[in-house]
């Protein structure tokens, strides 16, 4: 197995597989860890999760530039990618015991209360987009809570993985709490299968969601989906322009347009769409871009050149449709202008589906109540950002919405203190805070009485 620079198509990093039985070994390893990790103490792992903060902050461009070099990245984001593990390690350093108490119920029982245990081997299926991020989110977490993880990364960013490891055991954590499993796609449902696996979170497309749903749902085993986003900005007359042109840029093209809950439908009420597109097209114009190692990128290749060719074909049926290219529109190899469309309507391929790159299509709405249309008729359901000075009426809007966030003057972003997950296509279940720990958990009903 191997990684490629995406930016300059050299090899960055080579693996071997695993085999069946080496998988195998994984697994019972991570098991028999499981049988002790789980009788530590609170304390205890919270100082090594803390150390796992500093060491993440210690060596931020070391592990930085890994990312960079094998998803491209660029290097300032990774940097902050890296800042952001760290904060959700000592978030939960410092919450899990809380989180995970014992929750007192009054009955008629002398006591009754519902205590939160570890279950066990909890597999990880992990995306390139943000190879260090969406692994944390669930490694901090599990491992607080006295679970143990193991880690199928995306096969590009193997090296990350393998850091991701390193990270832990530098921290001191015993060995087989955490595990990176070198392996294919297809190695995941014999995973799944294993008796000593006890649940699956994954974070990636529908189709392999569905896929790891289904064999998850077949061996009765509990799973947490975070798949994909068709985020849309809603911008009324009413908003700060200013404010909402950088906020709606940045939302749309941060990571090179490659991620989840960015805002990838920019719905403009009718009265300042003139205007407002003309800004929105001068601020795209403006982002930088050019070698993710450099500091002034803002804009660099997207993951791989099949990605690239993917989103090419989704801009050229929208296109061919009716839309207009307003800034942008080419590729070369992985590399794909940031690029701003208009006049893209509800049948357009920029509209229905995901669109993973650089690339944003404008709508415009007339009313309150078409605006919520067009955000509700996505079948996704990740996100929505709403740009407005009335704050009551985003309030009053709020319950309308069918996503599993709704962010009001701000991008859609995940926040270690407040659950993170979706609707629809969107996936299910919830990431991050005292939510997101808990889905791992046996919820245990106590009921006490004394003759």
């Amino acid at each position: 197995m191997k990684s490629v620079n995406p930016y300059n198509q050299e090899t960055v990093f080579e693996i071997d597989e695993l085999s069946d039985e080496q998988i195998n070994q994984a697994i019972e390893n991570a098991d028999n860890r499981f049988s002790s990790w789980r009788k530590t103490s609170f304390s205890e792992r919270s100082k090594l999760m803390f150390a796992a903060a500093e060491e993440l902050k210690k060596n931020k461009r070391e592990y930085a530039e890994t990312m960079t070099l094998e998803m491209g990245k660029p290097i300032k984001q990774a940097i902050a990618e890296i800042e952001k593990c760290a904060w959700v390690c000592e978030y939960y350093a410092e919450n899990a015991e809380n989180h995970l108490s014992d929750r007192h119920i009054e009955t008629d029982a002398e006591q009754s209360y519902v205590s939160y245990e570890p279950i066990g081997v909890v597999l990880a299926v992990m995306p390139w987009n943000y190879p260090y991020w969406q692994v944390f989110r669930f490694a901090a977490p599990a491992l607080m809570a006295g679970n143990i993880g193991i880690l199928k990364h995306a096969s590009n960013v193997m090296h990350c993985g393998e850091k991701i490891q390193q990270i832990f055991e530098r921290a001191g954590f015993p060995e087989y709490c955490f595990q990176h499993l070198p392996l294919n796609s297809d190695k995941v449902d014999g995973i799944i299968k294993n008796k000593k696996v006890k649940a699956v979170t994954l974070t990636g497309s529908k189709p392999a969601g569905s896929a790891v749903a289904s064999k998850a749902g077949s061996e009765i085993k509990k799973s947490v989906l975070e798949l994909g986003g068709s985020n849309a900005l809603v911008v009324f007359p009413d908003c700060n322009m200013e404010e909402t042109l950088k906020t709606t840029v940045q939302a749309r093209f941060q990571n090179t347009g490659q991620s989840c809950i960015a805002g990838k439908r920019l719905l403009l009420h009718e009265s300042i769409a003139e205007e407002f597109t003309e800004k929105y097209v001068s601020a795209v114009r403006d982002l930088k871009s050019g070698d993710p190692m450099n500091e002034d990128t803002y804009i660099g290749t997207v993951a791989r050149e099949d990605l690239a060719k993917d989103l090419e074909e989704q801009l050229r049926k929208s296109v061919d449709a009716g839309a207009k290219v307003l800034t942008g529109g080419k590729r070369d190899k992985a590399y794909f202008e940031p690029t701003v469309v208009d006049g893209v309507t509800t049948d357009m391929t920029l509209f229905n589906e995901e669109t993973f790159g650089p690339v944003i299509g404008i709508t415009r709405f007339k009313t309150e109540e078409e605006a919520l249309n067009l955000v509700n008729i996505s079948a996704f359901g990740l996100g929505v950002s709403v740009f407005t000075q009335d704050l009551d009426r985003a309030k009053k809007l709020i319950p309308e919405f069918d996503d599993g966030a709704v962010f009001i003057n701000e991008l859609v972003k995940s926040d270690p203190r407040l659950p993170f997950g979706g609707t629809k296509i969107s996936g299910y279940g919830r990431e991050l805070s005292k939510d997101g720990i808990r889905e791992f958990m046996n919820l245990k009903t106590v009921y006490i009485n004394k003759y």
